[in-house]
């Protein structure tokens, strides 16, 4: 029997189940069981969404006390379906939601990718930020052009987590939607809040929800504050060394050193001291916006970090405000100092951040923030410290880039991972990833 041949017993629900160990088993046979136990989720969670939407249909307001819901003491369907099975609100909300997908027409561009989730290729999760990223059609985005666009992302979606997936449709829909950005940053705008809420014990609680434009300002701020902590980049400099020690051997947690940085922020402001909290790594927003949008006065700009565009106003106004850079495109390579340097520069960090959009290797998620250059010929090789040969990788893929023999190449503008023989015998190229929005603009 293979190693994943032993959840064939997982649909005999008569018969005892315990997890078969895995200890034994190769990598490969490991990640194969892994694979297949994802399809048969897809399948069962495919067949769950239309049950969902069925307990939905049967609890419907209009039905009132006599619904199905409601008869059996829940005060919507999403409260039954979780009291059924336990999983949780949000779970039960988009097996709902996917489910009406599945069973209704009344989402024809849909359709693909309904198909998609009934086949078992893609999951409810998949589909419902697919849904909900590409949201309905109108006027200038008709039903034909969003049927496209559910098609292009069903493609991309294998290679894209969930999380990704989800605003790799917001920026789609965004693209085909380009003279509404402004509304839908308003929109965004519009939900921002701060709340603080005294607590029993003394404590404060502090939640809220920030639009594009004020986490970029924040995130920057933090990660500037907690670097080198979640296995951010090394430093050379003696300083940037020295600094970097003390905050990992802070006795704070993350969190915590995240707290008081926010509530250093806020004193420094009150204060109006000069801005020493941070260290000498200093907080800015970069905005990627291309020269042609500008000139053109029509398309989108976006804040390093955060995945949703922002209009052309918010471009212009960030770039006359102070811990900003803006970054316009017009050309893939912009920045060359040759041989001379080993290390790159700041503003040559700044571009390459702009065109990679954060650590290259396919998968990872971390920003450019928490990346490191890397030169894709050593430079005691030869290579040359230049943007065409300089790429973001985070400390994690670096070291195993260096460590296991991994190699990047470029190819004219594109860049790709080569594996070591161990992983792939026949070292074929794969694909980097790059989230520089504005890059991908112009390189298409």
């Amino acid at each position: 029997m293979t190693s994943y041949g032993a959840y064939s017993a997982l649909a005999d629900l008569n018969a005892p189940f315990t997890p078969p160990s895995p200890a034994a088993w190769a990598d490969m046979e490991l990640l194969e069981a892994q694979r297949t136990l994802a399809q048969i989720r897809r399948r069962t969670d495919a067949a769950a969404a239309v049950l969902a939407a069925e307990i939905k249909h049967r609890s419907r307001p209009e039905l009132g006390y006599t619904g199905l819901a409601a008869r059996l003491g829940a005060r919507t369907a999403e409260n039954l379906i979780q009291q059924t099975t336990g999983i949780s609100k949000h779970e039960a909300h988009a097996l709902t939601r996917v489910g009406t997908l599945l069973t209704n027409e009344s989402t024809p561009w849909l359709g693909a990718v309904g198909d998609s989730v009934t086949a078992g290729e893609s999951s409810v999760a998949e589909a419902d930020v697919i849904r909900a990223g590409l949201g309905t059609p109108d006027d200038t985005v008709t039903e034909a052009v969003l049927a496209h666009a559910a098609a292009q992302l069903l493609a991309e979606a294998p290679d894209l987590t969930v999380e990704r997936l989800a605003a790799r449709a917001r920026e789609l829909r965004s693209e085909l939607d380009l003279d509404n950005v402004a509304e839908r940053e308003e929109m965004m705008r519009s939900r921002r809040y701060l709340h603080i809420s005294p607590q029993a014990d003394g404590m404060t609680r502090v939640s809220g929800l920030l639009d594009p434009e004020s986490a970029a300002t924040i995130v920057a701020a933090f990660d500037a504050a907690t670097s080198p902590r979640r296995g951010g980049p090394r430093f050379v400099s003696d300083d940037g060394k020295a600094r970097a020690q003390r905050i990992v051997d802070d006795p704070r947690t993350t969190d915590q050193l995240m707290l008081d940085t926010f509530v250093d922020l806020v004193r420094i402001a009150t204060l109006a001291d000069d801005g020493t909290v941070l260290g000498s790594t200093q907080p800015t927003v970069h905005i990627l916006v291309t020269k042609r949008e500008l000139d053109l006065d029509r398309g989108a700009g976006h804040l390093e970090g955060q995945k949703d565009p922002v209009s052309l106003h918010t471009v212009r106004r960030n770039a006359c405000s102070a811990g900003t850079i803006p970054i316009l495109f017009d050309g893939r390579q912009p920045l060359d100092v040759g041989r001379a340097h080993r290390y790159f520069s700041p503003r040559q960090k700044v571009a390459i951040a702009a065109r990679d959009g954060g650590c290259i290797f396919p998968g990872c998620e971390r920003p450019p923030s928490w990346t490191e250059t890397h030169h894709t010929d050593e430079w005691q090789y030869g290579g040359k410290t230049n943007i065409r040969d300089g790429v973001l990788l985070c400390r994690h893929h670096h070291m195993l880039t260096h460590n296991n023999k991994w190699r990047v190449i470029r190819k004219d503008n594109r860049y790709y991972l080569v594996p070591p023989r161990s992983i792939d015998p026949d070292q074929t190229p794969i694909p980097a990833q790059s989230r520089g929005i504005a890059a991908r603009k112009l390189i298409g």
